[in-house]
């Protein structure tokens, strides 16, 4: 596709090429194809977005940019890399470590996985100026100040001498920016960068990427499984589809007349309609008041707490028979808190019931009878489900324990059922986690809570890891099954476009605290509060 890969780079000196590009992974006598004949251009000060699903290929062919494949593994049997003109696969290896440092900055998807826990920003910082540039001692400090108020942290000399597990998540990840632009790179490649980040924090990431790049004139590789995120930041677009780009061109023209069925897949993937109505005469099956939860953070030398954090403040919520309670927030708001302490996995305080029966004084033993009809899914299928189990042996575990007096017979059609339910191939019960997508690992959790064939799933961001492809075919499943049983859900997100297909009521909680409360249609179509609002035009802006 040269004429469309050129179209936005004819007047825009050349940065990086990359031609004919493909990556095979050689696995024992089996060899995969994960990059295959992928070629574009960007131009120096231009932002391109890689666009796919998970699996697509974008992330390998980063890694290719960068020569960080697992080699020999990894072999690339056609194509050339060229920044500037220079044959990057021609370069040593200590010639790649000066354009990985110089040339070439990364920011990764996970911050917390990529600092070291160990060592303060201005320790992590600095290593990537001593490596680059050799400064040490005040001129090294006086650049990681400049860097750190370059990407928006506040009183950047006070975080000098912090640690990774003392930033929020956004804070995170500009840390990570700023390491990225310590030797003034060419180009900036973002790998997923805004995934495990809230609304507000991934619109303000993103912004950030894109006042930088026009700043320091620098160009960006942004790589993206949401088509939707890069509309208003990127100049051109690539889609990538099983290795391969199947559609490339501006922004403007792939978003307003995209060809490939993909692209139009992927343009079309945002979560839709909305759940069934409920019944006026639905009984209620849980009621909470004066909810309370709290951590403590310091003890004194005799044990006691003199110094606590209120995650939880005067809650109160009701929910009924098949209706979904949507809770929203950014990140530390207190959503999952809350949903653990409603079903006993945290200590909560305050009156609560379930079907009429009071909670708040039942000890684990007297609450144990009750767990089947409460179940939760967490946010990662796979960290959640054991590595070591069959899938059969994953969904059954709840049948041991709260239904003994099964037969194995009974409790292998029980799991039958359930997999069934969430449309996965009972033929597959053998298989283990590893051998499926992500998709089907949640499909595979929620098998294992509708199992029991409870009354109420707390439903904590089950969504967040998926493309937004497999988000839709999971809230449709959801809503299918809430249809069939009359499940009532507490679904804990901060996606609110997810949100909005799912939920009858929402919560708003910021804080610890609900800063508003009510029905779907009214909190989207007119909404009370700032706080409300700034979420709102953060997700749909």
């Amino acid at each position: 596709m040269p004429s469309t890969q050129e179209n936005n780079t004819d007047q825009i000196s050349k940065l990086l090429e990359i031609n004919n590009l493909s990556v095979h992974f050689h696995q024992e006598k089996r060899t995969t194809v994960a990059v295959d004949q992928v070629s574009f251009v960007i131009g120096k000060g231009e932002m391109m977005a890689l666009v796919g699903e998970s699996g697509s290929g974008k992330s390998v062919t980063a890694m290719s940019i960068l020569k960080l494949l697992p080699y020999p593994v990894a072999s690339h049997p056609d194509g050339e890399i060229r920044l500037e003109g220079k044959d990057l696969f021609k370069l040593s290896e200590n010639e790649m470590r000066q354009v990985r440092g110089d040339d070439i900055g990364v920011i990764f998807q996970e911050p917390m996985t990529s600092l070291n826990p160990l060592h303060t920003v201005e320790k992590q910082i600095g290593e990537t100026l001593l490596l680059h540039k050799g400064l040490t001692g005040a001129k090294a400090r006086s650049r990681i100040i400049e860097l750190l108020h370059l990407v928006g942290i506040p009183d950047p000399e006070s975080r000098l001498g912090s640690y990774p597990h003392q930033l929020s998540g956004g804070q995170k990840q500009r840390v990570m920016i700023a390491m990225a632009l310590a030797n003034d790179p060419k180009l900036l490649i973002a790998d997923e960068p805004t995934t495990a980040l809230d609304v507000t924090v991934q619109k303000q990431i993103l912004e950030l990427i894109k006042e930088l790049q026009t700043k320091l004139q620098m160009a960006v590789l942004l790589i993206t499984h949401d088509l939707g995120v890069v509309r208003h930041y990127a100049n051109k677009v690539a889609v990538m589809k099983n290795g391969r780009i199947v559609e490339q061109g501006s922004m403007d023209q792939v978003f307003s007349s995209p060809q490939h069925e993909y692209t139009q897949m992927l343009l079309n993937a945002e979560p839709t309609g909305a759940p069934d109505p409920v019944p006026e005469t639905a009984p209620v099956l849980l009621n909470a008041e004066g909810i309370n939860i709290s951590f403590t953070l310091k003890k004194n030398f005799w044990g006691r707490p003199i110094k606590s954090l209120q995650a939880a403040k005067n809650i109160d919520l009701y929910l009924k028979e098949g209706e979904t309670l949507g809770i929203v927030g950014e990140s530390g708001s207190g959503k999952t808190t809350l949903g653990l302490g409603l079903v006993k996995l945290l200590t909560a305080h305050g009156k609560w019931s379930f079907e009429g029966q009071a909670l708040e004084n039942l000890d684990q033993k007297a609450f144990k009878p009750l767990r089947k009809n409460m179940q939760i899914v967490f946010q990662d299928p796979y960290g959640s489900l054991s590595p070591r189990m069959s899938i059969a042996q994953i969904v059954e575990e709840g049948l041991l324990v709260h239904a003994p007096e099964l037969s194995k017979d009974e409790r292998t059609q029980k799991v039958v059922e359930a997999l069934r339910d969430v449309e996965i191939d009972p033929e597959a019960k053998d298989r283990y986690p590893h051998e499926f997508s992500g998709g089907q690992r949640q499909r595979i959790a929620i098998a294992r809570a509708l199992v029991l064939k409870p009354k109420l799933i707390i439903l904590d961001e089950p969504t967040s890891a998926l493309d937004r492809s497999v988000q839709k075919q999971v809230i449709e499943l959801l809503r299918q099954l809430q249809q069939k049983y009359k499940l009532a859900y507490i679904f804990i997100s901060h996606d609110l476009a997810v949100v909005k297909a799912l939920s009858h009521r929402i919560m708003v909680m910021k804080s610890g605290s609900v800063v508003e409360h009510g029905m779907t249609k009214d909190i989207f179509g007119r909404p009370e509060q700032e706080y409300t609002r700034r979420l709102l035009d953060a997700a749909f802006s």
